[in-house]
């Protein structure tokens, strides 16, 4: 598995955002950005870097699909569109997509986006983590061109052991949590932050994985056919109320 590991404290964003759009054929990213407005990935920039100005000074967080361990995405697609590799991306098969967008409600980042714009062929668009190259030993676009190995690129394990490293050796530098060790079941990106998480735009969740719930639900309705059952009931319940049975015998 494949995992990758990131310090909040960014030397801007036009060089990871422009690398990205490079190594996966995308429109070239905004040069400019209204400050303090945080952005979203798009189906067109699977990577953006989001400036926050606290009062220990500004930090920039790069965000990007989170490549989760247990991924939601790939849990409520209905014909395998999305699918987790071996090698640790979640990756994604257009030729099977029905464009239900299921996984955009699923996922807990909210980071998949749908071309909305092409009403032929559109597609559910995010990071693909680079898959085709780290597959060959290659390095993620925005890893090859971080100069000062803010984002560092390797196995989940190692990655762990090098954040706690930085966390001991380095008192009072980072707050003492390393996000996506555990949320949703952990995630294949791990990011060290000086500043509270909350306060810099990641999203406060649980570690209970979301497939697992859903899971639970389905395993629970479709135990002894309750599925077919409560749908049934519930639409006796209708026609009765409805008038239609009644209706049905006096004829």
């Amino acid at each position: 598995m494949v995992a990758s590991l990131a310090d909040t404290y960014l030397p801007g964003h036009l060089r990871y955002e422009i690398a990205c759009a490079e190594a996966n054929g995308l429109p070239e990213p905004p040069k400019s950005v209204e400050p303090g407005v945080p952005r979203d990935t798009t189906e067109g920039q699977w990577t953006v870097v989001n400036r926050y100005d606290t009062e220990s000074g500004p930090v920039n967080v790069k965000r990007q699909c989170m490549h989760c361990l247990q991924p939601a995405c790939a849990s409520a697609c209905p014909v395998a569109a999305f699918f987790k590799t071996e090698e640790g991306p979640v990756t994604y098969r257009p030729e099977r997509c029905i464009g239900c967008r299921y996984c955009m409600v699923a996922c807990p980042f909210q980071v998949p986006a749908y071309e909305y714009h092409n009403p032929l062929t559109p597609e559910v668009r995010k990071c693909t983590f680079c898959f085709n190259t780290i597959k060959d030993g290659g390095l993620p676009a925005c890893a090859q061109v971080c100069p000062r190995e803010v984002i560092t690129f390797g196995k989940k394990s190692e990655l762990l052991n090098l954040a706690r490293w930085k966390m001991k050796n380095h008192p009072g530098k980072y707050v003492d949590h390393i996000y996506g060790e555990h949320e949703v079941g952990g995630t294949s990106w791990l990011y060290l932050a000086s500043e509270p998480f909350e306060t810099i735009g990641f999203p406060k969740l649980g570690t209970k994985a979301p497939p697992r719930l859903t899971e639970a639900i389905q395993h629970g309705l479709f135990q002894y056919f309750a599925a077919p059952i409560i749908l049934y009931g519930a639409l006796g319940g209708i026609m009765w109320v409805t008038g239609y049975l009644k209706g049905t015998k006096e004829v």
